[in-house]
């Protein structure tokens, strides 16, 4: 896996999950969110600094300070300049949230598998019974859920929220979004009474296969490696780690 096509997945993730404002220095992409995930709440140091490095991650401290937030950066092989990780961690900056970046081709993937006897239900727009349902399952705070909608509406990609039910009640949401023939998978959940039953895995099929029918070829995730049961999931999918990321994190 190259430094460009490592970048290339990183700002195809940036754009599938944006953040409430970005504020561009020197190479580096400041995401601020109030608080609500990392990913949209971090520093992305994906192009060649000149600013010195002490200088430069001081700024950046200050700026989240400003905002109440910790000074989080995410840390990939493709970052600039490449001894970062060194540098925050010597800095005092806690390594957490190790994640695997696994991509798989939509001709190799194994979409036709046992289905549940239920299909997901794929809307084109975001709504407000797919936020509930989302908010509900992933225990999102209240107090996060208007950054959350906003952040949503905010995706520049071809997006579909996907929900999937028993009766009336749903058992699994998730989120996929296609840009530049690539479509990354996003907060697939299952409601915890419902798990082991297949459900996550049709829905994400569903996804994939509306994935294809909008000529995306390649799909993309991350998953945390304390996650063992999505880990297997998407293994029996056909997807293959590409590269790990992590965060470094600094408190208030």
């Amino acid at each position: 896996m190259t430094r460009d096509l490592i970048r290339d997945i990183e700002e195809l993730s940036l754009n599938a999950w944006p953040s409430l404002q970005t504020t561009y220095y020197d190479g580096w992409i400041l995401r601020f969110a109030n608080g609500y995930t990392r990913r949209a709440n971090s520093i992305n140091p994906l192009y060649p600094s000149t600013v010195a490095l002490a200088e430069k991650v001081a700024c950046c401290e200050e700026l989240y300070a400003a905002r109440h937030l910790a000074t989080i950066f995410k840390i990939c092989p493709s970052v600039m300049p490449p001894d970062l990780d060194t540098h925050l961690e010597a800095a005092g900056y806690a390594q957490n949230a190790l994640t695997s970046v696994q991509t798989v081709s939509l001709t190799d993937a194994n979409l036709s598998t046992l289905h549940t006897g239920f299909q997901s239900q794929l809307l084109w727009h975001l709504t407000d019974g797919w936020v509930d349902d989302f908010c509900r399952l992933s225990k999102v705070e209240a107090k996060h859920r208007t950054t959350m909608t906003l952040m949503l509406r905010a995706i520049s990609g071809l997006s579909c929220y996907a929900l999937l039910k028993e009766g009336p009640n749903t058992v699994a949401v998730g989120l996929a979004v296609v840009e530049r023939k690539h479509v990354g998978l996003f907060d697939i959940v299952t409601a915890e009474t419902y798990r082991r039953r297949g459900y996550a895995r049709q829905l994400i099929l569903d996804l994939l296969l509306w994935a294809k029918q909008q000529e995306a070829t390649t799909a993309y995730l991350q998953v945390m490696f304390n996650n063992t049961p999505a880990l297997r999931l998407y293994e029996g999918i056909g997807f293959r780690e590409i590269y790990q990321y992590w965060y470094r994190v600094k408190d208030q």
